[in-house]
């Protein structure tokens, strides 16, 4: 069951950033610093792609309303991740089965996907962006911390990303509130532009 702790942390970091997880654990088996991370994840295409995403979401991450977007996209894409890395890691170490692994690094993926998701939202409340800025850099530096920190102590990593997923899922729970005037909101928009083209179609006017 070695290998299990790697699995949750790197479960809970994909949700909140899947490809950084695969880029961070690329990196560090290609250059020797653990023999846990299979040949897959340190094959240079896979790097490249992983590295080209994470830059991608680094961006989109931090400006509002298009987290929330990106974060859309990504429901199916981080516990997909999650569960891949974790059978992955899984078939490496032989610990445990690999089906098992998948299971437990995409159910932590995606409860993680669900704070960072609904947490976004909460803060997309807010009219200045600069919240948005400080949440997704303190989620970079989080992940990287503690995937970094997994691969010398797995065990203290796992209980610190169970911890931290706890505590999110709270603050989920205490920021609903204003997670539902988001929704409303943005449901709100979608249906004052869809009234707008209509308007513009019945009446000729061109598109404004």
């Amino acid at each position: 069951m070695s290998v299990l702790p790697l699995v949750f942390t790197s479960g809970w970091a994909s949700g909140i950033n899947a490809y950084a997880v695969v880029l961070l654990l690329g990196i560090f088996g290609a250059t020797g610093l653990t023999d846990e991370v299979p040949a897959s994840l340190q094959r240079t295409d896979v790097l490249v792609v992983a590295g080209v995403l994470f830059l991608c979401e680094a961006v989109a991450d931090k400006i509002p309303y298009v987290d929330s977007l990106w974060d859309s996209v990504h429901t199916v894409i981080r516990p997909v991740a999650g569960g891949v890395v974790g059978a992955l890691l899984a078939g490496q170490s032989g610990s445990i089965p690999d089906l098992a692994a998948g299971a437990v690094g995409g159910t932590t993926a995606l409860a993680s996907h669900f704070v960072k998701a609904g947490t976004r939202m909460a803060i997309n409340t807010s009219p200045e962006p600069f919240s948005n800025i400080a949440v997704s850099t303190a989620e970079d530096l989080g992940v990287a911390g503690i995937i970094t920190f997994a691969m010398f102590n797995p065990q203290a990593a796992a209980i610190i990303a169970a911890v931290l997923l706890a505590a999110g899922l709270a603050i989920v729970v205490y920021l609903w509130s204003r997670i539902r005037r988001f929704l409303r909101r943005r449901a709100q928009r979608r249906e004052e532009r869809r009234l707008a083209a209509e308007v513009r179609e019945a009446t000729g006017a061109p598109p404004g």
